[in-house]
């Protein structure tokens, strides 16, 4: 499974790069926004801090706005990846763009046909909003879950990205649906590395090597 940061904030995503664990990046305008940068300039930063795909968002609600604005966004950098919402026009704007060889991840995606729809107008990633599905009484991973079945059983060049993560458990049970990729918020990924036994156990340890005799 690929490991996507899910943030704007060029601090946490150079950390967590560090780490030697994260394959690439999603943004999108609230993240943006949350940090008070110039949406362009933070967009090459990324890009030039992490080697793979870095999704930045259209904001046009029209199939041409949204295209003109991707092809705009796609010139920036090989590794952007455009965000389209899932909408009539959005998808009329990722088959475009897709048969133009620029790549797309169609997001807020809620259900297996919204996934299905995105696949066959040849978005790159589908990312699946589990943590608000949770939210709205529903079961986010079977509907991850359904999206994978499909994707693996009529050969769709797609990747479903599990999106809205809320926890660590969130991360795991996106495995067990084999999922291609998580986009992890940096919180949950620093979470992720913690256990109490890991730091009973290096705890212990070094109390014992203090025993031995210098």
């Amino acid at each position: 499974m690929k490991f996507f940061i899910d943030t704007a904030n060029i601090e946490d995503i150079k950390r967590a790069y560090g780490w030697g664990i994260v394959d690439g990046v999603t943004t999108n305008p609230s993240l943006v926004a949350k940090e008070n940068c110039e949406f362009k300039s933070r967009i090459l930063e990324i890009c030039g801090v992490v080697d793979g795909p870095v999704s930045a968002e259209v904001v046009s609600l029209d199939a041409e706005g949204m295209i003109k604005e991707a092809r705009e966004l796609a010139s920036w950098h090989p590794n952007i990846v455009i965000k389209i919402p899932m909408t009539k026009d959005g998808m009329q704007a990722v088959r475009t763009l897709s048969d133009e060889g620029i790549r797309t991840n169609v997001t807020l995606v809620f259900s297996p046909n919204q996934a299905l729809i995105a696949a066959k107008a040849g978005g790159a990633y589908i990312s699946v909003f589990v943590g608000r599905l949770d939210d709205a009484g529903h079961d986010g991973m079977e509907v991850v879950r359904d999206t994978v079945d499909m994707i693996d059983t009529y050969g769709f060049d797609s990747e479903v990205i599990v999106a809205s993560i809320r926890h660590p458990i969130h991360v795991v049970e996106a495995v067990r649906a084999g999922a291609h990729v998580a986009t992890i918020p940096f919180k949950i990924l620093d979470q992720m590395f913690t256990h109490p036994l890991t730091d009973i156990g290096i705890q212990r340890f070094l109390e014992d090597w203090a025993k031995v005799p210098k």
